[in-house]
């Protein structure tokens, strides 16, 4: 099996992994059992930083470093490896476009690449971040352009991205016009000074106080 194949596979073996865990469908006693079949062969230079930097342990870190680096030599997911296991996932749909905009809130160095450090933080404050943390993680995810801001127009994207993602899935069957119709009753209510931008303030403010919006806004923790 070619190096490519091989880190494909891997990688996609990690996602799968992933996904449980973030679904909940992972049992913490799976977790213990993998450890004791399976050694760490290497460890991240960082990793006592990055267990003080994130809420996973270390035996946690571990697990997932060897699932994201041991297998594939590079360390790094390019985009379109992301999109490619995105894809697995959502195959009643087309992923490509959200995956896209999920690969760029990760990337929070904008090197066109995501590393094990850049994944796990990310994923640390998803799984186990605070109600605060996870809006900021949010809005910089709605924050397409990364200026502070987001439009409508950014917010549309996201919704349509997400829609065209889960395909099938929805039921009933969304009309064509039903993203921007949810977008403009949320961006409505959160640009509370009616200057045509939501700011992180407004953003954070509105969902907090909106029950109807939060639980909204949990769609895109689903599809992580």
């Amino acid at each position: 099996m070619s190096c490519r194949k091989r880190c494909k596979r891997e990688l996609l073996k990690f996602a799968q992994y992933l996904f449980r865990l973030i679904t909940g469908t992972l049992n913490t006693d799976s977790v213990e059992d993998e450890l004791e079949l399976s050694a760490v062969r290497h460890r991240p230079e960082g990793l006592e930083k990055l267990e003080a930097q994130t809420r996973f342990s270390r035996k946690e870190l571990q697990i997932l470093y060897r699932g994201f680096k041991n297998e594939c030599p590079s360390g790094v997911v390019n985009e379109d490896t992301f999109k490619d296991i995105y894809s697995q996932f959502f195959p009643q749909g087309d992923a490509s476009t959200y995956a896209h905009f999920l690969f760029n809130a990760f990337d929070t160095d904008h090197n066109g690449s995501v590393s094990f450090e850049d994944f796990v933080m990310g994923l640390s404050i998803l799984l186990r971040g605070s109600v605060q943390e996870k809006l900021n993680w949010a809005f910089n995810l709605y924050d397409i352009n990364k200026d502070g801001y987001i439009t409508k127009e950014e917010m549309l994207d996201i919704m349509k991205a997400i829609y065209d993602m889960m395909g099938k899935c929805t039921y009933p069957i969304l009309k064509e016009e039903t993203p921007r119709q949810h977008v403009d009753m949320f961006f409505q209510k959160m640009d509370k000074n009616k200057d045509g931008v939501v700011t992180i303030d407004e953003f954070i403010d509105c969902c907090q106080n909106d029950e109807n919006i939060m639980r909204s806004m949990q769609l895109f923790e689903n599809v992580i």
